[in-house]
């Protein structure tokens, strides 16, 4: 990322929004705003193969791995706004396990792109699927939108969840069910 190249640009948009880009209070703001987008678009440069850092096992584990409310933000890819929430992700392992923690680190290398949130949702899946070939995988996620929130419609209170599911999940309703059971509990 060239870092000089994008605080160059936000000087030219405080300029253009009829700010005064040499004022004490955004001397630095153009510096800050450029170091809080590599990290905000992180994703672009990670590796899931590094992510993941040979933490997938062969396990004869056949019952279902959940793990909920993982938190995510990412930047809505039509106005570069945030949108957040939580992701919740389950899979009926075929002989493999990953890491659980690298779990919450898949959907930050999604997350933290421009993004919609049906391709995060999906991108999630596909990625369990392809390294660990499970019986089945499922992802649900549930998010707030600023784009809706403090433009537009201005629906303060609406959210949006998506889900993609794979193999047991989208074939076996008794699975599925499960799976949608289990994020709805409280406990841990």
């Amino acid at each position: 990322m060239d870092l000089p190249k994008i605080e160059k640009l936000i000087t030219t948009l405080l300029t253009d929004i009829g700010e005064d880009a040499k004022r004490e209070g955004l001397l630095r703001t153009p510096k800050r705003v450029a170091k809080a987008y590599e990290f905000l678009t992180s994703g672009y440069h990670k590796d899931i193969e590094d992510v993941l850092n040979n933490a997938i096992f062969n396990e004869k584990y056949d019952e279902m791995v959940l793990v909920k409310n993982i938190d995510f933000y990412s930047l809505c890819e039509h106005h570069m706004l945030p949108f957040y929430g939580k992701v919740h992700i389950a899979y009926v392992p075929n002989g493999k396990i990953v890491g659980l923690s690298k779990i919450p680190r898949i959907v930050d290398v999604f997350a933290r792109r421009l993004q919609v949130q049906e391709r995060m949702t999906q991108q999630i899946a596909d990625t369990l699927e392809k390294y660990l070939a499970p019986k089945g995988v499922a992802v649900v996620s549930e998010a707030y939108h600023m784009c809706m929130m403090m433009r537009g419609v201005e629906k303060q209170n609406s959210s949006a969840t998506s889900s993609a599911m794979h193999g047991l999940f989208k074939e076996d309703a008794r699975t599925r069910t499960e799976f949608l059971d289990l994020i709805r509990m409280n406990k841990i």
